[in-house]
């Protein structure tokens, strides 16, 4: 690259144009190694120590010599930045420019150096692969303003050149990357960096390269990035970090848990071996850094064995690169007795260090170890994870099950409970029902007692008067063959109403049959149900017995109710036969009497003329009014009967609906814990897959590693310990299963409570029916004495009339 006045770095004076190119020349042989060193072409070869001597004036060629590297004294690198000298004791590295005629790296800009104040018109500018400075996350440009603000408050004496990169870093769009390497730190500088990195929740990544940090400046911000938690990447390169730098680094790794990254090559870390020390007894307590990059850094076998201690008690480090420094052979002894212990480390690089080729391929299988066992407990813990969710997904399952199943179970409590509130309120109404009734039949007895008391009366005056019909034995037997005809026309009437009761007796009798039907077929379809459960658990037969048992009982109690009704139907027929005889023989008896006292009612008979017409007025009325609230009252105990059965069948009816639901909710039950009894299998399959997959992989570890039999039974242990959990696994699936049984235990409770439910709704059943078996007898057996009560008074008004036409008879004679 030539810089000149059309150039982007062009300078703005002649003096500027001469020091430019007087320090190309200077750190032209630097920027070539570490250039070829970026392009990986020094990988696999020793790197060639070389004492310091002053850089030759001359530019060199485009292709140097690979193991060339040179560096320059503090002294001279003050002369090429133009900043104070660092005073004693404090060596810092050369600012790393390229030379003109050398390509940047990864299509970087060109540079720019700072004059001689160390502001200058801006330090060096390093854009690798073409992105900006920040990197990682994105971030907000007004949240590196603020950052650049508070630096330049905190900061005495800001630098312009740090202010111009964090300001040109706020413009260009990119990660959260604080980058400020290849500039010249001052202390005051370092000292404000410390103070804002704490409280730096933006950054992600810290480059601090090339900055020729001194050991006080190095302690500042190591100090304030112990606090950060967020920065996973933090490089110090090329910064000749020494004894301070290496304690702070140690403090560093000791406090700080966020950091992943950790780049400190071209330093000289292990040339004071306290300092390594307290460096890598941080290192081995920190379980939080993955990757460790330590090259050129003049660690010999003493720094080599320090870090072996600490990477046995490491158990984060995944990369550990130590090229280019002088392990030697106790060293390299040194690392890889450690990695029998250290089984997170995947890649050690141990190029350029004069270790045999014979610990390098050992150290190199060890990696291989690494890796693979890495590898199958990465794909061991997928695997666990996998059945730990589907464990979870199944629990998930169980208890959404269980709760609809708790849900299904509330709402046929709530269902059988309605079912029982209703049929209270139906059994209250019956019974009000039925109170009204027994009032209506006390007051229908009430006017048939009044009615009797009047036929007495009436009896009394046709005794009074039946002397008169001795006169009158024509028109009597004329009479009498009209009471016969009316008595006939009376029996037909009867025989009528008998053969209605009978047709209803028989309606009621089929309607008991459909309704027995009905009840078979809830028996078969409860029978049906029954089997269904018995085929899972087979725990219902005493039930079925004993529902067997009371449906026998039932139709017993039937076939009883039907025997003591045909019982109470033929005495009831043989009462009304003798009371017709002994109405006969009184009649007769009557008569005889009235033939003895006609001759002495003849007299009396015309005064007691209008006195019978008015009486018949009255009795005429009165059979009216009695006809009519006979048919009234029949009119009303058929519709109650209609109503009744009417309620019977809607009840019926809400039993079945229930019953069905039940079979309905008992059917997906049954899905359900099918469902989970072939889940269950599959992951019992599952399980013997993962075994069989543990054993292959065991077999497979056994062939492999014959040589290293301790390895191999630690690998064992782990596995072993793994089968221990998958076994743990097993049986929190048998505690499923168990929860399983008590599903299933439950399901049996609420089948035996649905079934007694059913039962109980049977009971009451039966109890209805019998009461209303008893109502209709009432009604039949009041029919029939009203009935009888009726044919006594006609009997009576007919003697009556007939006495009082023969009296009017022999009158006119």
């Amino acid at each position: 690259m030539r810089v000149g006045p059309g150039g982007h770095g062009a300078l703005t004076s002649h003096e500027d144009l001469q020091q430019l190119r007087h320090q190309q020349q200077r750190v032209a042989v630097y920027c070539e190694d570490r250039a070829l060193r970026a392009g990986g072409r020094m990988e696999g070869r020793p790197r060639e120590r070389r004492p310091r001597r002053p850089v030759p004036r001359v530019l060199p060629s485009r292709k140097c010599s690979r193991s060339s590297r040179s560096t320059v004294s503090c002294a001279e690198r003050a002369a090429v930045s133009g900043a104070r000298p660092a005073g004693p004791g404090r060596g810092r590295s050369v600012p790393h420019l390229p030379e003109a005629g050398f390509p940047l790296l990864h299509g970087a800009a060109r540079p720019h150096l700072p004059d001689a104040r160390g502001a200058g018109r801006g330090g060096v500018r390093r854009l690798r692969g073409g992105s900006a400075a920040l990197g990682g996350g994105r971030y907000r440009p007004a949240a590196m303003e603020e950052f650049r603000r508070a630096y330049a408050r905190l900061c005495a004496a800001p630098q312009d050149a740090v202010l111009r990169r964090l300001r040109e870093r706020g413009e260009a769009p990119g990660r959260a990357r604080l980058d400020l390497a290849e500039q010249s730190l001052s202390l005051e500088t370092c000292g404000a960096l410390g103070r804002l990195l704490p409280g730096a929740a933006h950054f992600a990544e810290v480059a601090l390269g090339d900055c020729g940090l001194s050991e006080d400046g190095v302690k500042l911000l190591l100090h304030g990035l112990c606090s950060n938690t967020t920065v996973k990447s933090l490089d110090l390169k090329g910064n000749n970090l020494r004894t301070t730098g290496a304690e702070a680094l140690g403090k560093l790794l000791r406090q700080n848990k966020s950091i992943r990254s950790l780049i400190l090559e071209w330093n000289s870390l292990g040339v004071w071996e306290e300092g390594f020390s307290f460096f890598c007894q941080g290192l081995g307590a920190n379980n939080f850094l993955q990757r460790l990059d330590l090259r050129n850094n003049q660690i010999n076998h003493h720094g080599a064995g320090e870090l072996a201690v600490a990477l046995k008690r490491n158990a984060s480090l995944q990369e550990l690169d130590l090229r280019w420094n002088n392990v030697g052979l106790l060293g390299g002894r040194a690392l890889l007795s450690c990695l029998q212990s250290n089984k997170t480390l995947k890649k050690l690089e141990l190029a350029g260090n004069n270790v045999p080729s014979d610990i390098l391929k050992a150290v190199e299988q060890a990696m291989d170890h690494n890796r693979d066992r890495q590898t199958i407990l990465s794909e061991t813990q997928n695997r666990t994870c996998v059945l730990s969710k589907e464990i979870l997904n199944l629990k998930d399952e169980k208890t959404k099950q269980f709760l609809d199943l708790m849900d299904t179970i509330d709402k046929q409590r709530e269902e059988i409970a309605r079912s029982g509130r209703i049929s209270a309120g139906r059994v209250s109404q019956l019974q009000e029902a039925l109170n009204e009734q027994h009032s209506i039949m006390n007051s229908l007895k009430a006017k048939l007692q009044m009615t009797e008391a009047a036929l007495a009366l009436s009896e009394q005056k046709v005794h009074n008067l039946g002397e008169l019909l001795s006169a009158t034995k024509q028109e009597q037997a004329n009479m009498a063959e009209r009471h016969f005809a009316e008595l006939q026309q009376q029996k037909q009437e009867g025989a009528d109403r008998e053969g209605k009761l009978f047709r209803d007796l028989s309606a009621s009798n089929e309607k008991n049959l459909f309704l027995r039907n009905q009840v078979d077929e809830l028996e078969k379809k409860c029978k049906v149900q029954q089997d269904q459960l018995f085929q899972l658990k087979q725990d219902l037969t005493n039930t079925t017995a004993e529902l067997k048992l009371r449906a026998v009982q039932a139709e017993e109690r039937l076939e009883m109710e039907k025997r003591r009704f045909k019982q109470s139907l033929e005495d009831m027929e043989s009462l009304r036969l003798k009371e017709v005889d002994h109405l006969t023989q009184h009649m007769e008896a009557s008569e005889r009497s009235m033939q003895d006292r006609v001759q002495r009612l003849e007299a009396i008979r015309i005064a007691l003329e209008e006195e019978l017409s008015q009486v018949k007025a009255a009795a005429l009325t009165e059979r009216s009014h009695a006809e009519e609230e006979l048919i009234k009252v029949r009119n009303q105990a058929r519709l109650d009967e209609q109503q009744r059965l009417e309620h019977l069948e809607e009840k019926l009816r809400l039993m079945t609906e229930a019953r069905d639901e039940a079979q309905n909710c008992c059917l997906k039950q049954k899905q359900m814990v099918g469902e989970a009894q072939v889940k269950a299998n599959q992951l019992s399959l599952h399980a013997d897959g993962l075994r069989r997959r543990i054993e292959e992989l065991q077999q497979d570890l056994n062939s492999k590693e014959q040589e290293k039999v301790t390895e191999v039974n630690k690998v064992k242990v782990e596995l072993q310990e793994q089968i221990g959990h998958l076994q743990a696994e097993r049986t929190a699936q048998e505690g499923l299963r168990e929860k399983i049984a008590a599903l299933e235990r439950q399901l049996k409770v609420l089948s035996s409570n649905h079934r007694e439910a059913l039962l109980d709704k049977e009971g009451e059943i039966s109890v209805l029916m019998e009461k209303l078996r008893m109502k209709e007898a009432d009604i039949s057996r009041m029919r029939e004495e009203e009935a009888q009560r009726a044919s006594i008074l006609q009997n009576a008004i007919m003697a009556y009339v007939q006495g009082s036409s023969l009296g009017t008879h022999s009158l006119r004679k």
